[in-house]
């Protein structure tokens, strides 16, 4: 599935002025045409104000002005992966300095320390299907008494499920048995989109030695994962070679999914960081205004009841503004893990955001995994709704302790 087209004009070359593209996106939403939504993602620094406040208005009359977070623990599983994406520090080859695939008593005192700092979310992150590129790695399955990595992540997500935290599982593109495998021990799972664009599969392009980053691969997951019922997040990379006009195409793209299937809970809007040792290290970042410009156009083509999210580690020096832009959610923050897939890149401090939140006229709380609004029987797995009530319910007791307490 990939964006129409066709809706309104995206092939003509008249680019519709900005006030009357914003009039036409607000009001329509994901219905809007590809050429209005490209001219806002276009707009100038001066109308960038506009934007941001057309966004913030939408956010605020759906969502208020409450900003959530999720406590967790970042697990990853195994940085094994048979892509090779240009801009990716996580995965490894099995010979590389800092390959690891977790063993059970790492998961096991690494849960153990998450429950005692409060997390309530278990982050299984890994690398896409390392057992068809690595036959040492189907070696070290074996050993550890699985055919597939997904079978190991189930006994993991029983793991976390056993010391009561919630399993959110990102594996990469996942076939329909190995989703309905992993659902009953999920109360989401994920795969970040990228981008829709074939092109980033080019020779020379950050894709072209990564099979599954093949946009239709990635939007048939997230098709199935509806048919599924399953709770999901993606989102889009920004600054990885696409172009302004490509980020509208993806936002475009997930929307359509959502109208389909209604499972998407949350988008994420991320950022590239260039580092050392990769292909792109020298490549730009996207700036500030950048990010903001995609968030906005995000939540003005998502509506105002999707949950919105941007890293806060990968823009430390800009929170004020993308909460200006609309978002509604910083995402996973650990007191536990350090961010495996930007390591470089340290998690907030929960006191500091909220300060910044509480200026900017918000205030910030704790959710789970699995947002409210899908926590319920035709999205959740019969077995996990104790577990989320009992999370639930110590989330609003741990609330009102700090309301009280302030």
């Amino acid at each position: 599935m990939l964006p129409d087209l066709d809706r309104g004009s995206a092939r003509t070359s008249t680019v519709p002025a900005f006030g009357g593209a914003l009039s036409r996106v607000v009001t329509r939403g994901a219905w809007s045409s590809i050429a209005d939504a490209r001219a806002l993602i276009r707009c100038s620094d001066d109308s960038l104000p506009t934007l941001l406040e057309a966004a913030g208005d939408l956010r605020d009359r759906r969502k208020g002005h409450h900003i959530t977070y999720s406590r967790k623990v970042f697990l990853p599983i195994t940085n094994l992966c048979r892509d090779r994406c240009s801009y990716c520090t996580f995965r490894k080859d099995p010979a590389d300095p800092g390959a690891w695939t977790m063993q059970r008593e790492e998961i096991r005192e690494w849960l153990e320390r998450a429950r005692a700092q409060g997390c309530k979310e278990a982050l299984m992150c890994l690398g896409d299907t390392p057992e068809a590129a690595f036959p040492s790695y189907r070696a070290t399955l074996a050993h550890l008494g699985h055919a597939s990595t997904v079978d190991y992540v189930h006994e993991a997500c029983e793991m976390a499920l056993a010391v009561g935290l919630l399993p959110h599982t990102n594996a990469g593109v996942l076939s329909r048995g190995e989703m309905q495998r992993l659902r009953p021990v999920n109360v989401s799972l994920g795969l970040m989109l990228e981008n829709a664009s074939p092109r980033l599969r080019a020779r020379g392009m950050p894709h072209h030695h990564a099979p599954d980053k093949e946009p239709a691969r990635r939007l048939a997951m997230i098709a199935e994962a509806g048919r599924l019922r399953i709770p999901f997040t993606t989102g889009i990379l920004l600054g990885i070679g696409e172009t302004p006009e490509e980020r509208v195409d993806a936002l475009f793209a997930i929307a359509d999914l959502q109208r389909a299937h209604g499972h998407i809970q949350e988008v994420i809007v991320q950022n590239f960081r260039a580092k050392d040792g990769i292909p792109m290290a020298g490549a730009p970042e996207p700036t500030a205004e950048d990010m903001a410009r995609a968030v906005a156009i995000a939540r003005l083509l998502l509506g105002g009841d999707m949950n919105l999210q941007a890293p806060p580690n990968l823009n430390p020096d800009d929170h004020r503004l993308l909460l200006r832009a609309g978002i509604n959610d910083w995402g996973g923050i650990s007191p536990v893990t350090r961010d495996y897939v930007n390591p470089e890149a340290a998690w907030p401090q929960i006191a500091v955001l909220a300060e910044t939140c509480h200026a900017e006229g918000f205030t910030l709380g704790e959710r789970l995994a699995i947002y409210p609004e899908y926590a319920r029987p035709d999205f959740l797995d019969p077995s996990l709704a104790a577990p989320v009530d009992r999370l639930a319910s110590r989330i609003a007791q741990e609330d009102t302790h700090a309301v009280a307490a302030n």
